[in-house]
């Protein structure tokens, strides 16, 4: 027989929140990473067309057109002055507001702002470094602010990120083990909270990064005056909840651009190891390992597929296990819904660039599943989903687009606005 979902929890803050501060982070820093070398009016300065120096004219012309000494000295200055700006120039600053629409917190606006530059102007193996800016707000009441940076130095040896911030979220929780296909049981969470967040790669070769991180969290939680059938709790332990982890990662991408793939791949490898030594309420570890491809099938198409497994251990509380519907995994559901210890999924993606003028389409579809431990993975539990989407290329030298995906799930759809692509 299989058991009635159970609510015994109701702390499902730190996850939410981390997502929300990170997912404005992430825009943040892509918004500003668009800017550079935009054509759609996020700011870029075009290059200055060069002077045709005197020295490149051909005798006859020198013969047909002497110049004058002061013409001589007026383009010497102009010359002097757009060199002077070009050394001057060391990065660019960005402002960018980016609506979203997001199934879990609702639809709303991020402005973000940031600065793009070289750590140092003479390496240049390195990718620009980013220190950005965002604030989101949301028509649900969610609220947060987030500053972060991430930096490239050491001629690409390393790789920095840093994040801070804080906020409030509202949104609806599930609780653990929903079965598919039976009715949603769920409550109003309302959190308030902020995190910490550090992390330092270095490459190794062959595009493999390895480092260390580091997380810390701490956030309170309240039960919305909505009334359930049985009632929820919130545990002592849960009502002030403080976690903290050192962790490592591990990246091996291979793909021929960041933010459009059309061909390699994306290896990544990360776990955190929450400890009451290091200032957190609880002891355990959470793990990820996934793998995108790419592939070009055609003219303008990219064939592209993930997949994914996510899994923790047994004393992980419920707002750190595995959140099916996040990150891309997958589009249709509502982050939260379906949470459990062990998770799973694959998906794929076909993409059509270009297909009328800055427009462009995708079809999507996968499925996965959780459950507590792998042999309790049933296959009439399993979680498909698939949908359309229409993207609009925001920046056509860095391949960014605005994409806006219609996920249809097993329990039901959702619509999705953001910036790049899912995976």
């Amino acid at each position: 027989m299989i058991a009635e979902p159970t609510f015994t929890y109701i702390a499902y803050q730190p996850r939410e929140i981390r997502r929300l501060t990170a997912t404005l982070m992430i825009l943040s820093c892509l918004a500003v990473l668009t800017a550079t070398g935009s054509t759609s009016g996020f700011g870029q300065t075009p290059d200055p067309t060069p002077e045709k120096s005197p020295t490149s004219q051909s005798k006859s012309d020198t013969s047909k057109s002497t110049p004058s000494s002061l013409d001589s000295d007026t383009d010497a200055d102009n010359q002097k002055k757009q060199d002077d700006s070009q050394k001057s120039k060391r990065g660019s600053f960005i402002f960018a507001p980016i609506p979203i629409n997001s199934p879990t917190f609702g639809t709303g606006l991020i402005l973000g702002a940031g600065y793009v530059f070289k750590l140092r102007e003479d390496d240049e193996k390195s990718p620009p470094s980013v220190v950005a800016a965002a604030g989101a707000f949301t028509n649900n009441g969610s609220r947060g602010i987030v500053l972060g940076s991430s930096l490239y130095f050491g001629e690409n040896k390393y790789k920095m990120t840093v994040a801070a911030g804080k906020g409030r979220a509202n949104y609806e929780f599930f609780g653990i083990g929903r079965i598919p296909g039976r009715p949603a049981i769920s409550t109003e969470i309302k959190q308030k909270g902020a995190f910490f967040f550090g992390e330092i790669l270095r490459n190794v070769g062959k595009n493999i990064f390895i480092g260390p991180r580091y997380q810390y969290r701490k956030l309170t939680a309240t039960i919305g005056d909505r009334t359930t059938a049985g009632g929820f709790e919130i545990p002592a332990i849960d009502l002030t909840s403080t976690t903290a982890a050192i962790g490592f990662h591990v990246v091996r991408d291979l793909r021929d651009h960041i933010f459009y793939p059309t061909k390699g791949s994306l290896f990544e490898f990360r776990a955190d190891f929450f400890a009451k030594p290091l200032g957190s309420n609880r002891n355990y570890q959470a793990y990820l390992l996934a793998y995108n491809g790419y592939r070009s099938i055609g003219k303008k198409q990219v064939l592209a597929y993930r997949a994914m497994t996510c899994s923790v251990s047994d004393n992980t509380p419920f707002f750190d296990l595995c959140l099916y519907g996040s990150r891309g995994d997958l589009r249709g559901y509502t982050a939260g819904q379906f949470q459990n210890q062990r998770m799973f999924a694959v998906q794929g993606e076909y993409r059509r660039d270009q297909l009328w003028w800055r427009f462009g389409f995708v079809a999507f579809g996968g499925f996965g599943g959780v459950a507590r431990r792998l042999k309790e993975f049933r296959s009439d539990q399993l979680l498909p989903a698939g949908g359309v989407g229409l993207r609009f290329n925001l920046d056509k030298k860095n391949h960014i687009n605005y994409r806006v995906d219609l996920g249809f799930g097993r329990s039901g759809h959702t619509l999705t606005m953001s910036v790049t692509e899912a995976f």
